[in-house]
Parts: C-alpha cells; sequence; structure tokens
C-alpha cells in the first residue's frame, strides 16, 4: 500500500468536498437570510450566538466575526444556557442557534425559553426540517450532502459549511454598516495586524533625518550629507526648495561607471529626477507595498507635495509591518 498517495488523495478528496458544499450555500441564501440581516441591523441590543459541541466551537468563532466587524454579539453554550446563562440575554438582543441536525435535546429544552422571553431567533441548521427550524423565525439553511469523514459522523463539511455561512452574514452585515478600514482598525490595535490598519507614514518619519542637497550640491556635499544622515539615499532639491530628484547610494555608484573625471559633478548631473514619494498621510503599509514593489528601501515623504523626509525601510520593519 502507498501510503503516502492515499494521505494525499484523501486530503485533495476531504478539501474538493467541503469546497462544493460551500458553493452549495450560495443556491441557500433566501428570504430568510436577508430576513435575518436585517432583523440583526434594526436590533437596540447584541446579538447571541449559540450551540453545543462542535456547533458552539463554530458559535464561538462567529461571535468572534461579529465583533470585530462592528456588530456586537455574544457567545452562549446551549448547554450552559439552561443552567443559568440565559440570564445574559437581554430584550432586545437576537438569538443565532447553530445545530446541524436541529434535534438535540439541549436545543429542544433551550428553544422554548427562548421563545418565552421574546427574542427573535435564526436557525443556522443543516436540517431545514428539524424542531429548531420549525421554531425559528429565520432559517439560514446550511443543508449539506454528507460529512468529509469516512463515515459520516465527525462533524466536519457541516461545521465548515456553518462557519462560512456565518462569515457570509458577518460581511452582509459589515457593507449594510458601511463599516470601513478605519471602523476595522479601531477594534484591533492590538499587534501588527492593528498597525497595518492605523499606522500612517506621519507616524514614524519624523523619527528619521531629513537629508537634502541643492541641485548645484557638489560630490562632495552629497556624500556628506548622505553618510551622515544614514539613510542611503538624499533628496535634491531646487532653489524654491521644490522636490526635483533623489540621489542614493546605487546612484553614487552608477555615477563611478558613468564619469571618467569627476571634476565639477554636481546633484543635477546624477540624481534620479521625478522620484517615487509618499504623503505623510498614507498608510504605512502603503509605504511598504510601494518599496516591496519597486524593489527599493526607502521613499520620499511629502506633504501637500513638499518635501518632508524619508521613511525607510528597517521603519516598518521595526514596526512590525514585514
Amino acid at each position: 500500500m502507498n501510503i503516502t498517495k492515499n494521505i494525499k488523495s484523501t486530503a485533495k478528496k476531504v478539501l474538493q468536498e467541503e469546497a462544493a458544499a460551500i458553493l452549495q450555500l450560495a443556491d441557500y441564501i433566501n428570504d430568510d437570510f436577508q430576513g435575518c440581516v436585517e432583523a440583526i441591523l434594526a436590533i437596540k441590543g447584541r446579538v447571541v450566538v449559540t450551540g453545543i459541541g462542535k456547533s458552539a466551537n463554530i458559535a464561538a468563532k462567529i461571535v468572534a466575526t461579529l465583533n470585530s466587524t462592528g456588530t456586537p454579539a455574544l457567545f452562549m453554550h446551549a448547554a450552559d444556557a439552561i443552567h443559568g446563562d440565559l440570564g445574559m440575554i437581554q430584550a432586545n438582543d437576537f438569538v443565532i442557534c447553530l445545530s446541524k441536525s436541529g434535534n438535540t435535546p439541549e436545543i429542544k429544552v433551550l428553544v422554548p425559553l427562548l421563545k418565552r422571553k421574546g427574542t427573535q431567533l435564526a436557525a443556522l441548521v443543516s436540517n431545514v426540517d428539524s424542531y429548531l427550524a420549525q421554531q425559528s423565525d429565520f432559517v439560514l439553511n446550511a443543508t449539506i450532502e454528507r460529512e468529509a469523514c469516512p463515515n459520516n459522523l465527525a462533524p466536519t463539511t457541516s461545521t465548515t459549511a456553518h462557519l462560512a455561512l456565518g462569515d457570509a452574514l458577518a460581511v452582509c452585515l459589515l457593507e449594510s454598516r458601511n463599516f470601513s478600514r478605519e471602523d476595522f482598525g479601531a477594534l484591533h490595535p492590538g499587534g501588527s495586524l492593528g498597525k497595518r490598519l492605523y499606522l500612517k507614514v506621519g507616524d514614524i518619519y519624523t523619527l528619521n533625518a531629513a537629508p537634502k542637497v541643492k541641485t548645484d550640491a557638489s560630490l562632495k556635499e552629497i556624500i556628506i550629507e548622505i553618510s551622515s544622515k544614514r539613510l542611503g539615499a538624499t533628496a535634491v532639491l531646487d532653489n524654491s526648495g521644490n522636490l526635483t530628484g533623489i540621489i542614493t547610494d546605487g546612484d553614487l555608484r552608477r555615477m563611478l561607471s558613468n564619469f571618467d573625471n569627476l571634476t565639477g559633478i554636481t546633484a543635477a548631473d546624477i540624481m534620479t529626477p521625478s522620484p517615487l514619494t509618499i504623503d505623510c498621510g498614507e498608510y504605512a503599509v502603503e509605504a511598504l507595498v510601494t518599496m516591496q514593489k519597486k524593489n527599493i528601501t526607502q521613499l520620499i515623504v511629502t506633504k501637500e507635495g513638499s518635501f518632508e523626509g524619508f521613511v525607510h525601510l528597517h521603519d516598518l520593519l521595526k514596526e512590525g509591518l514585514v
């Protein structure tokens, strides 16, 4: 037996089956799904997502996604709910209950309690004929043909389908709320992800020197300016202070190959005109993208078109953006 071949083929089969199941969900997006989104947008409370077993794990992830995209949400384990946690649900909340079968004993106990509280209920189920589906205000259809498990037992395709449908719900709510990149950044201030969403060029370039020379600067002046400011480059400005070019260490090396006589060489002779720039109000991650695309290590920073300084790749490394 070729064990390696079986492992690869099994892995591919699982991914193909789960991918097909997710694609099938697109056919199940109906008025109930739209109604569920509209109902959540209208509530003054929170979305409470509940489930038991593996469905509880998926419910917790959906809660995390909702919270991070502008929809306040809480996780409530279905088993704990009938032992006191039901008290976390308030009058203006909306409950989403996850269950593959929709007929588990804990769910059958929980649903009447929820209805007694007058809470709107959505069922995210793989069985639209189940008790849970029949008792809910909205049914989010996550029907699958079978689990990826060869015994059709272990929750695999079903949990993937529930997770994907939860993502679809969260994104619909996000778009409906006009939830912006800035809003996302405000909820994710920590770590490198947070910095990608809020850190701007203006927050970091001021820590660097701002090397600059005039267009008629001598070779000696250029070398001293680049060496003393330690950024590997200098901006070139005309007599009015307008940015006209950049000189990098690479330009100096190329100059040695292109000129036999170095006497009288000025900045205007060796600079690269119309250099790439980035406004100080842009996100730092945009500077990183430009550097990676152009294979450079520094960018000139401007403010309303005027030279301000430099942002270097090392600055972005220190901030954890790379």
